[in-house]
């Protein structure tokens, strides 16, 4: 019977993260820097508005797009935050986390043998939920153009099959944003074309030196531009898993019909304490990216002096340093540096074949853990030199 299992689903591989944070269970001691996960706490004054929910009995279904409430917050949000203005009642849904969201938008526009426009290094989520869909990704090669997607590579890459294109700023795994100047020309592109972008903002709170703008705001834009974003990454809130999605009218209510096939709605409890998150607690993001912000630097720091390549990041909490000078793929890289020097690293081949030559580092951890990793990777690396 396996032969009658889904064969998109059956091309999939586990994500080339979760095969390097699996063996972690055989070196319990090591210095983890590979997952997306903040190391604060959630709130308090989150927490106890989820505890308040429970006591008050908010136990029950929602409507499948979330509680009015949050919904308005949300909007506001979005106001207040990157002037841009949803409609709460008919372009906002709550949804299972960022990447349920990432889910509903792309099984709302993509069909079979329609082609993605993918900016790679990439996030491992996105290709397998565009390959489910029976959709094409079509990897575009950001390295030579310092790990940012811009008009002039994704024009050398529409076709009359490009049906959408993935605009994630900050990045994952490098940590660039989209600039102004580089989104007005990718608006001016793409305003008067039947293409959809689905633009991932869910490190949009954690921007150092600049300012996030999204693409939906440019002219002619709007119209055809998914946004997506969450609680998860700016108020450490990934367990929780509230995402949501702002989209005009025409896409909201086909991804409504997805939202409560999948899921019926996002848990009860977890929408009311985003909704404090997003009304209550709107500093709190700006409190944890000033750690994060002296982390990037020591992290950086660290990596300039002992001779690696690298870009800042100018959001989200990862770094990706190049490994190209040492002449060994990244996935061994990795793993002789967790089994020799007891630090966990992702492979910049997780990212898909273009982050070959680079890994990641999440710097989402305490000063003294990222110094123990940094001292670890220093030490590596001077070894294998030496030994060459």
């Amino acid at each position: 019977m396996e032969h009658l299992i889904n064969k998109n689903l059956k091309k999939l591989e586990l994500s080339g993260i979760r095969k390097i944070t699996n063996m972690l269970v055989e070196y319990p001691n090591a210095i983890n820097l590979t997952i997306g996960q903040p190391d604060f706490p959630t709130p308090t004054h989150v927490k106890e508005k989820a505890k308040e929910a429970i006591d008050a009995n908010a136990t029950s279904y929602t409507p499948n797009a979330g509680i009015v409430e949050l919904r308005n917050a949300i909007a506001q949000f979005y106001k207040n935050q990157y002037e841009l203005g949803y409609n709460p009642q008919d372009e906002i849904i709550v949804t299972h986390g960022a990447s349920g969201a990432l889910q509903i938008a792309l099984r709302a526009i993509l069909e079979e043998g329609c082609e993605v426009i993918v900016a790679a290094p990439a996030y491992p989520g996105y290709i397998p939920l565009v390959e489910l869909c029976g959709a094409v990704p079509v990897c575009v090669d950001t390295v030579s153009s310092n790990f940012v997607l811009t008009a002039d590579l994704i024009e050398k890459h529409l076709t009359d099959k490009t049906r959408c294109i993935i605009l994630p700023s900050p990045c994952n795994p490098v940590g660039t944003i989209i600039e102004d100047s580089e989104l007005q020309k990718i608006a001016a592109l793409l305003k008067d074309k039947e293409i959809f972008v689905l633009s991932d903002e869910i490190y949009s709170e954690l921007i150092y030196e600049k300012t996030h703008k999204s693409i939906a705001s440019y002219e002619g834009m709007r119209d055809k531009t998914i946004v997506i974003n969450g609680v998860s990454k700016s108020h450490s809130m990934t367990g929780w898993r509230i995402g949501y999605t702002l989209a005009p009218t025409y896409i909201t209510k086909e991804m409504i019909k997805l939202n409560g096939y999948y899921i019926s709605c996002a848990s009860s409890i977890s929408q009311y304490a985003a909704l404090e998150a997003l009304t209550n607690g709107l500093h709190d993001p700006i409190e944890m990216k000033k750690e994060y912000k002296i982390r990037r630097d020591y992290v950086y720091k660290r990596l300039i002096d002992m001779g690696i390549e690298v870009v800042k990041p100018d959001g989200a909490f990862y770094i990706f340093p190049s490994i190209k000078k040492y002449k060994m793929p990244s996935s061994e890289f990795c793993v002789r540096l967790l089994k020799e020097q007891g630090v966990a690293t992702v492979p910049g081949s997780a990212f898909t074949s273009f982050g070959e030559g680079y890994i990641r580092i999440s710097f989402a951890q305490p000063l003294d853990v990222l110094e123990k990793g940094m001292n670890g990777l220093e030490q590596f690396v001077k070894e294998i030199s030496d030994s060459k």
